[in-house]
């Protein structure tokens, strides 16, 4: 006889985004989550205290996958300028699929991050943390001028929040979207060289 894995934070979080792509942010419960895992809904409340500490977990974890992909590009090879096209081009890739592959539960992640403004607040953060490690990085080299290099990487992420800022995805797979993305990503790099 087999026994069950042991119940982890990770298993929770895993069951809790298949109630959720299921179910939806509106009615998915607790509950839901720990039939799912073959447990009572007091021994999920074991690992997440509340109905609101299990909802924000779950949408940092979703945000998180995020995060996680493009910081190898910020510690990666290549030119701060490379690295920053790279990394605002896998930003918006990012954002595009899961925006364009599961629109349910895009739409149910939209709804958990306005929830969570923490979370997301936490978020951009962190992304902006590594547009700043690349513009320094293209200060030091000599290829970008940035008084600020903190500032200049928050100015870079809001002049490309179209191209990331979900309140944008019924605009990601329109025709023309991505030489539109080009533009302002030419644009930004002028403005840094400068």
């Amino acid at each position: 006889m087999a026994t069950a894995a042991p119940l982890t934070p990770e298993r929770i979080l895993e069951a809790t985004e298949e109630v959720l792509r299921r179910h939806g942010a509106a009615k998915a419960t607790v509950v839901d989550v720990a039939r799912a895992l073959g447990v009572s809904h007091g021994t999920v409340y074991r690992h997440f205290r509340t109905k609101a500490e299990l909802r924000g977990a779950v949408t940092r974890r979703w945000l998180d996958r995020t995060s996680d992909s493009l910081s190898v590009i910020v510690t990666g090879a290549g030119s701060p300028e490379a690295k920053l096209r790279h990394w605002l081009a896998a930003l918006f890739e990012a954002k595009q699929h899961k925006a364009g592959d599961d629109p349910e539960l895009f739409a149910t992640y939209t709804v958990l991050t306005d929830e969570n403004s923490d979370v997301v607040d936490d978020h951009i953060a962190d992304l902006t943390g590594q547009l700043t490690a690349i513009v320094q990085q293209g200060v030091d080299a000599g290829d970008f001028t940035a008084p600020d290099p903190a500032v200049s990487a928050r100015a870079v992420f809001d002049a490309t929040s179209r191209f990331h800022d979900p309140s944008y995805a019924p605009h990601w797979s329109r025709p023309g979207i991505e030489s539109a993305f080009t533009a302002v990503l030419d644009l930004t790099v002028r403005g840094l060289r400068a």
